[in-house]
């Protein structure tokens, strides 16, 4: 178990995620060696340890990958351990790149898929993709075949796919071959200052992913908000599925750090057998850019998870936290990385709870103003019916009237409100990205 113990004293926590050196003394990179480590890594850091097999034979086993997903079936809640190549991880995880086509997409039915958002500069965005568009079929194939057989995400791990498309008008189609190539998440995509009728302007912010290049955008708008006063700020997390701990840590201080100093942000356990030397207090630090926070409204889907629930259920002990959207995902866990042979094995490993010792959310953090996403509209624009019930709630203090779903013909309304599967690569998992 050395090889462990010495991963562990190299260890940095981040969001959902903990990265680890590359000392794999005592393994060596062969096929046994290697599930040896994945066997070892769980039965020394997973959550449910306790639920695990007293022996496992490796050779039962034809790949790490098959491994992990027998140890983690002992426990339903976890849809989140998997393994990954270790250069693909740090790549997204430090800089917001992945190899891919650079949207997310939304189920509205069996055969119905919808554009939630397509990424800045990526191989999607050149030939027109946006927001709302329809995907009508792949390789001439149409989405209802595809479902049928081997599933869309099989499809789309190719290198270069037709897509026939349906614009947001429900009348215009084209077809384009796009070819897979590498994607830059915005992590901070945008910012406002809205003007109020009276007192400071509301600060508005749309973070994608909580990633190390949001850091930097992070304090300069918190520093513009500062500037001007800003004391009620709407945080719009609508399809952030989380990231790195010390990311939301950044964006909890620049939100509490003035007016909660000191007190709890969260608390984060682990196993019975690593509690004691890794059980961790997270409290509120002032920084230069912290704001006077009165209120803080988030905008939320069933896609928002993981350090974005964080942010709501820490922040929500200190200072009045609305929840305009949907209910949340619901991942009050998180993994740490264990980096071998060239692989990062993400293994769920802890749970965060807040001040008050709640973090028991698996069916996620409920809307207090329940609102649909609209994909027909931008998201932070005036007509965004998320953004208008969240200052309205900030300028009368009780919910809007929600407007009703804006369906078309085919979509199902339960499959809009359903929270998605995050398993698959750190993109996938954080950001919903292809």
């Amino acid at each position: 178990m050395r090889i462990l113990i010495s991963l562990v004293l190299v260890f940095t926590l981040s969001a959902c995620e903990w990265s680890s050196g590359d000392d794999n003394q005592g393994y060596t990179c062969s096929a046994r060696d290697q599930k040896r480590f994945v066997r070892d890594a769980a039965d020394y850091w997973y959550l449910w340890n306790d639920l695990l097999p007293k022996k496992t034979k490796v050779s039962r086993y034809e790949s790490p990958v098959d491994l992990l997903d027998d140890l983690i079936s002992v426990q339903p809640l976890d849809t989140f351990s998997y393994l990954t190549s270790a250069v693909a991880d740090a790549a997204f995880f430090g800089a917001g790149e992945y190899i891919g086509f650079g949207f997310s997409r939304k189920f509205l039915a069996s055969d119905y898929v919808r554009l939630k958002r397509v990424f800045t500069g990526s191989p999607a965005e050149a030939p027109g993709y946006a927001r709302g568009q329809r995907i009508v079929a792949l390789h001439r194939r149409s989405i209802a075949d595809i479902e049928a057989a081997e599933g869309i995400d099989e499809v789309l791990d190719g290198a270069t796919v037709e897509f026939t498309m349906l614009e947001a008008d429900g009348v215009t189609e084209f077809t384009v071959e796009v070819t897979r190539d590498i994607v830059t998440i915005d992590p901070l995509p945008q910012t406002q200052l809205i003007p109020t009728q009276a007192g400071p302007p509301v600060g508005y912010l749309e973070l994608a992913a909580f990633i190390n290049t949001a850091n930097a955008p992070l304090e300069t708008a918190f520093a513009d908000f500062q500037a001007n006063g800003v004391t009620d700020v709407i945080v719009d997390l609508r399809y952030n599925s989380g990231g790195l701990v010390a990311t939301a840590d950044l964006l909890a201080n620049l939100l509490g750090g003035s007016v909660a100093e000191n007190l709890p942000f969260t608390r984060t356990l682990y196993n019975p057998d690593r509690s004691e030397d890794f059980d961790t207090e997270t409290v509120f630090e002032l920084l230069a850019n912290s704001i006077n926070l009165s209120r803080l409204v988030v905008i939320t889907t069933a896609s928002t998870a993981s350090a974005s629930e964080i942010i709501i259920n820490g922040m929500e002990p200190h200072v009045e936290v609305t929840v305009v959207g949907d209910q949340t995902f619901g991942k009050p866990v998180g993994q740490i990385g264990l980096v071998f042979c060239g692989a990062a094995l993400r293994l769920t490993a802890f749970q965060t709870v807040n001040a008050n010792d709640f973090g028991d959310y698996f069916d996620g953090l409920p809307a207090d103003c329940p609102v649909a996403d609209d994909l027909s509209v931008p998201v932070g624009d005036g007509g965004d019916p998320n953004l208008v019930a969240a200052l309205g709630y900030l300028e009368t203090g009780a919910c809007p009237a929600a407007p009703a779903m804006q369906l078309r013909t085919g979509e199902d309304p339960e499959l809009l409100l359903r929270p998605e599967d995050l398993r698959g690569p750190a993109w996938r998992e954080f950001a919903g990205a292809y």
